[in-house]
């Protein structure tokens, strides 16, 4: 594992700790992670060069040593997990069985490190998953760097109703929330839960995919964006609780919603979908042949492919649209589903749209996208 003086690589580690994962072995990948805990302690005591860095105390070893097998071994492993179920290389099984595993790793590295916080909290903190967000490893990556930098944080998990967060906030005192999500179309339901917290007086850093590229929607909602968990580290740092404030209604954020195009999609969400479902059924008759499986999972993909649709109106984004389109398609196609037969729910959407504008110029940009893959 060494990557010269003064140095640890961490290739060797991420390489045996994404086979453990891989193959499910839960005890593997605990010890791996706890040895690499060590070996990190370890250099950093070595001397005066690497203790001037991360601290002159074992304590602060200890904590930094933790800080970097969270976000340097355990975080790029399961980045990868995601890249190889979405390449077809591994079952969903395979993701929930090796994300729980993630989920010990990190336990491991809380027990290990738990002997060197020690002083006054800097201050409390909430950490908590959207409603409706299940993904909820990030969050706890996020809620583990925050201790090891000496904050009290209260770790809420995955899918939190807003109501009970800012019920939480409130009783807490917390001085901030950080709200995770990695799923686009949970983006109306994280505006509305940034608005209650900041109604409550409660400061707001926001994280995670899924409130786009640079965290692009999380500052049309005015909340603080954080990169990853280091960011938002320093953005708690760097600026006081702000005043409390009237929650806001979305329209003052994002005041093309007045057209009523988001709304009107998502009222009919329901006929919609059933719509797109024959359309699609009749311009790909191979559906006809599908099992019950691969017709239930057609179902749950228009569903998806509307919902974006809704949220892109949301936001006013069509990228975010197209960007799914083409994830998908790459999904698809990793599956041995040609990507073209997304064209016929586009083309029903566009149909039962077409006198709305700005659903008009998304869904035609999407299809623009996949028109190449269509067979001649």
């Amino acid at each position: 594992m060494n990557g010269g003086e003064g140095t640890l690589s961490l290739t060797e580690p991420r390489d045996q700790l994404w086979q453990a994962l891989d193959e499910c072995d839960e005890a593997r990948a605990v010890a791996i992670v706890r040895r690499t805990l060590h070996a990190l302690h370890a250099l950093h005591a070595q001397g005066p060069r690497q203790a001037a860095v991360v601290g002159t105390s074992d304590a602060e070893r200890t904590l930094a040593a933790g800080e970097q097998v969270l976000l340097e071994l355990i975080a790029p492993a399961q980045e990868r997990l995601g890249r190889a179920w979405a390449a077809n290389d591994i079952t969903v099984a395979q993701e929930h069985a090796a994300t729980a595993i993630s989920e010990r790793c990190v336990a491991a590295v809380a027990d290990t490190t738990a002997h060197a916080l020690t002083g006054p909290f800097v201050g409390r903190v909430l950490v908590s998953c959207v409603d409706g967000e299940w993904h909820a490893l990030p969050a706890r990556l996020v809620s583990e760097v925050l201790r090891l930098r000496g904050w009290r944080v209260d770790y809420l998990g995955a899918q939190v109703p807003t109501e009970h967060l800012v019920a939480h906030a409130r009783r807490t005192r917390a001085q901030a929330v950080l709200l995770s999500s990695s799923i686009p179309t949970l983006l109306p339901g994280a505006h509305n839960a940034i608005s209650s917290c900041q109604g409550a007086g409660v400061r707001v850093l926001a994280g995670g995919a899924g409130f786009g590229p640079r965290g692009r929607y999380a500052r049309m909602m005015r909340a603080e964006w954080a990169a990853d968990a280091r960011g938002a580290a320093t953005l708690l740092g760097r600026r006081p609780t702000p005043p409390a404030q009237a929650a806001r209604l979305p329209d003052l954020d994002l005041p093309h919603l007045g057209d009523q195009e988001y709304t009107m999609v998502r009222r009919t969400k329901l006929q919609l979908v059933k719509q797109a479902l024959a359309d699609v059924e009749e311009g790909f008759p191979e559906m006809r042949r599908y099992s019950e499986y691969q017709w239930d999972r057609t179902v749950e993909d228009i569903d998806h492919i509307v919902s974006h649709l809704a949220t892109a109106l949301y936001v006013d984004d069509p990228d975010l649209f197209t960007g799914f389109t083409a994830w998908t398609a790459d999904i698809l196609e990793a599956r041995d589903v040609p990507p073209w037969c997304l064209l016929p729910a586009l083309d029903s959407l566009l149909n039962r749209l077409k006198d709305f504008p700005r659903v008009v110029g998304i869904l035609t940009a999407a299809r623009d996208l996949l028109e190449p893959h269509r067979p001649a």
